[in-house]
């Protein structure tokens, strides 16, 4: 059996139904790597202190998955931005500080990395152009969703054809927050009060993170969909950031998300 027949990503019934062949996707999960200890698993972190070796060994993973060279697949450097880049037949393998990817380049595998933030996959079948945002909760209220979308729009794509979908990512029931990180949200918009509920510890409250993604990519334009995973309370398949910080643990693995254009 191949190694990449080991892998076991999750897909968006949407990104499914309206891609059809012409695109394939995959939300990675930790089964089919290499890495052990914290890290056990597929562990795609270039930035964690897992060997390297194995870090590359697992992206190889990935991208053969997709019926590509391990050079394909093209990740960022993630710095919880709203920048949003295009990349093409003369991507080198750089990875440089945005939070989301946009091409039109059949072969090319784009992804970003997650551990509780939301890796949000866009696709317009029609137009052949493809995305892929990291929407921790800066990325999301400063604006990497709607930079992807008009990067995508800036390559022919139409945004009543663009469809996106919110993987596995930290839901509301695990995710506390205090009252300054509330603020900040309400300083914004006094509607993004509905994103948050009482908490049972005084000053705190539990923000819904999935809900303001699907809220931002519906007002943008687009058609999205939730797959409603939550990455702390699966530790068997995905890594967390939140878990391993309530863990002390020393450090965390990266799952990835990843979509391509098929070639003809």
């Amino acid at each position: 059996m191949k190694d990449d027949a080991l892998l076991s990503p999750v897909q968006s019934p949407l990104l499914a139904s309206r891609a059809g062949s012409a695109i394939r996707h995959g939300y990675f999960t930790r089964q089919g790597g290499i890495s052990d200890g914290i890290y056990r698993g597929l562990n795609v972190g270039l930035g964690s202190r897992d060997e390297r070796v194995r870090v590359e060994e697992n992206r190889a993973r990935v991208s053969g998955w997709f019926g590509a060279a391990p050079q394909k697949l093209a990740t960022v450097n993630q710095v919880h931005s709203p920048d949003a880049l295009i990349v093409d037949a003369s991507y080198d393998g750089s990875r440089p500080q945005a939070d989301a990817l946009v091409t039109a380049t059949p072969g090319l595998v784009i992804g970003v990395l997650s551990a509780d933030c939301g890796p949000v996959l866009f696709a317009d079948a029609e137009a052949g152009v493809i995305g892929a945002a990291h929407a921790g909760w800066k990325g999301a209220l400063t604006g990497v969703l709607e930079s992807t979308i008009e990067a995508m729009i800036s390559l022919g794509a139409r945004r009543a054809h663009i469809a996106a979908c919110l993987g596995p990512s930290i839901s509301r029931r695990n995710y506390e927050v205090g009252s300054e990180f509330v603020e900040r949200f309400l300083e914004k918009d006094s509607s993004y009060a509905a994103f948050f509920t009482p908490s049972p510890r005084e000053g705190h409250a539990m923000f819904d993170l999935p809900a303001l993604t699907i809220r931002r990519l519906t007002e943008a334009g687009v058609t999205a969909e939730n797959l409603d995973i939550c990455t702390y309370a699966d530790e068997e398949r995905f890594f967390s950031y939140r878990r391993t910080t309530h863990r002390s643990e020393p450090d965390y693995g990266r799952q990835i998300s990843a979509i391509s254009i098929r070639e003809a």
